[in-house]
């Protein structure tokens, strides 16, 4: 049986409050009008989450994808996206530099330069903080523990 771990939300709220606001400002930067949809947003948090294993944010973040309108298939194939046909090029790049950083990789300048013109300079800068952002929750989330399953997309 597994204790009850601390309400980081009940006990920070200031901190978590940042997290928030920046959630918010992807929200805003990862819209349908742009290079950066809400869906590659939403593969991005899933792809994050399935490397580091934490398997709320893998629920969590398939239900969300699901409910913005991404496919089943595309879901399944995520984890081998590279050998998978049904990415755009601007979703492969954003998902190469997500791992790339993720599993915590030099970026020199062969990989930088190859990010920035698939991305654009605001996109790869979007996108870094997207992907930093949801490592974050990833770690808070592993080590706090809130019950798989218990998330209802909004």
């Amino acid at each position: 049986m597994m204790t009850a771990r601390a309400n980081y939300i009940g006990l920070a709220p200031k901190a978590m409050q940042i997290l928030m606001d920046q959630e918010a400002y992807l929200r805003e930067q990862f819209s349908e009008s742009g290079i950066l949809s809400t869906a590659l947003w939403e593969l991005l948090k899933l792809r994050v989450s399935q490397i580091n294993r934490c398997a709320f944010c893998v629920d969590m973040h398939s239900k969300d994808a699901l409910s913005h309108g991404e496919t089943v298939e595309r879901l399944i194939g995520l984890s081998a996206w590279h050998d998978m046909p049904m990415y755009s090029t601007t979703e492969r790049a954003a998902l190469a530099w997500a791992e790339h950083l993720t599993q915590g990789k030099p970026v020199d300048d062969h990989c930088y330069d190859k990010a920035v013109t698939a991305l654009g300079e605001k996109g790869l800068v979007d996108v870094t903080i997207a992907v930093n952002a949801i490592n974050s929750w990833n770690r808070i989330v592993k080590t706090f523990k809130p019950e798989v399953g218990s998330y209802k997309p909004q």
